[in-house]
């Protein structure tokens, strides 16, 4: 027991000395950043004990900075001004750093003259459907146990994707659906599967020869949830696929292709979106409408006819704008599949694991 006590009361005794070596060495560097603050004339608000002096000394350093802010926009729109009168070349603007340009060099991203990547297009799974030799057709399904948010989801799936068909999934295997969607002349199918009642992954499969594209589903809004939502027409959508630039990007933005016609219809002035964005890939679904308002404008010529009489012109001004049809929602690529699904013995082009999130500018779509 004596040694027992010996021992903490040494340990104590050297945790003691060090908390106090930490508190003075903290004490030494505050000492210093006093001195660099006084030497060149600065009062920080940390530096005032009493509040109210504080928050003021606080509102007026900020307000300082605002005015800063606005002589130097002033300054570069004065420069940029002077420039152009002068013909010469305004100043650069300064890009700001972002974490997409400021991203890691990746050898994976695709370069517009890469004859290899044009070479391997035409030679792919996709290149029947983007070549428009056979037609897309999507069979759409869920996973055994379904939810009642499953079913909303899919039916608005279905409104977005033309020539969509659900079936429903009983006790099916997968592998079983796939056989039977290769003998019906299917082009793709979706899974939607769900938990807790809530769709929380897609399962994309290409046929006949795949691959297997595995999300997962987030930030799910149905289209009753949002605002001032319009109604789709049957029409065949455009499709908008955005920063999709590395070689498994570019795979996985042809095989979002694969589910839609390459020759859609103007006329219905729909839209469907697939904007990657950091891994993540934001649908969205829109249709845009054109509005002619009227704009009421002076007529000058008018007023030297008419003895200096104002005469109003009215003209019409065509404005366009989007309206959201919805559903809304975020993919995030877990795994891409070679073949169609098979959890055994498929192999894997990639797979996401949580050893690859070691910087925040390592994308890899």
């Amino acid at each position: 027991m004596g040694e027992k006590r010996k021992k903490n009361r040494g340990e104590a005794a050297d945790r003691f000395e060090r908390e106090n070596e930490n508190g003075e060495y903290e004490n030494e560097q505050r000492k210093k950043q006093k001195k660099q603050i006084e030497n060149k004339g600065e009062i920080l608000p940390s530096m005032i004990k009493n509040k109210e002096k504080r928050s003021e000394v606080h509102a007026k350093l900020k307000h300082q900075k605002k005015l800063d802010k606005r002589k130097k926009i002033k300054a570069r729109d004065a420069a940029e001004k002077r420039a152009l009168e002068l013909g010469e070349e305004p100043p650069p603007k300064s890009v700001p750093r972002t974490i997409e340009n400021t991203r890691e060099f990746d050898e994976t991203v695709c370069k517009p003259d890469d004859e290899e990547l044009f070479a391997g297009n035409d030679a792919d799974e996709f290149s029947g459907i983007l070549k428009r030799e056979h037609i897309p057709k999507v069979l759409i399904t869920t996973c055994r146990f379904n939810s009642t948010r499953g079913p909303a989801f899919i039916s608005e799936l279905l409104s977005v994707i033309p020539n969509a068909h659900y079936y429903k999934r009983g006790t099916y295997d997968l592998k079983k659906i796939v056989e039977y969607a290769n003998k019906k002349d299917f082009t793709s199918i979706i899974v939607v599967h769900t938990n807790r009642r809530e769709p929380d992954a897609l399962l994309i499969i290409g046929l006949p020869d795949g691959p297997t594209a595995h999300f997962k589903l987030s930030k799910l809004l149905l289209r009753k949830d949002i605002k001032n939502h319009g109604n789709p027409t049957s029409h065949k959508p455009e499709l908008v696929l955005n920063n999709f630039t590395t070689r498994l990007g570019h795979r996985i933005g042809r095989l979002i292709q694969t589910l839609f016609p390459q020759d859609p219809n103007f006329r219905g002035r729909r839209v469907v979106t697939f904007h990657n964005q950091r891994d993540f890939i934001f649908f969205r679904h829109h249709r845009y409408i054109f509005e002619s308002k009227e704009s009421k404008q002076n007529d000058a010529e008018s007023k030297k006819a008419k003895d200096a009489k104002a005469e109003k012109a009215s003209q019409e001004k065509v404005l366009a704008r989007l309206q959201e049809c919805g559903p809304r929602f975020t993919l995030k690529l877990i795994s891409l599949q070679n073949g169609t699904f098979d959890t055994k013995g498929g192999e894997y082009e990639w797979v996401h694991k949580p050893e690859m999130d070691t910087s925040r500018r390592r994308f890899f779509l």
